[in-house]
């Protein structure tokens, strides 16, 4: 989710005293309280979308668990010493 360039929106957000000396303290690294911010949301934007992801393949695995395991234990007699 880089951004990529283009025109940006002002938004008013209401934000504690505490939290914003927080961002005060990386505004050297960032350049800005902005860039601060739209950088943690786009981290939690790309950590929820990964969330909801692994949220989908577990589900599919649960859907298939019963063949999944009935394919393992055959598998495994196989490979089981006499």
């Amino acid at each position: 989710m880089a951004y990529t360039g283009g025109m940006k929106t002002r938004a008013s957000v209401m934000l504690s005293p505490d939290l914003l000396r927080e961002l005060d303290r990386l505004r050297p690294v960032y350049g800005s309280r902005s860039e601060v911010i739209e950088t943690a949301a786009r981290r939690f934007l790309a950590e929820r979308a990964a969330r909801r992801g692994d949220s989908r393949d577990l589900e599919i695995i649960n859907e298939r668990a019963d063949a999944l395991n009935a394919e393992a234990d055959d598998v495994l007699t196989y490979q089981s010493l006499p």
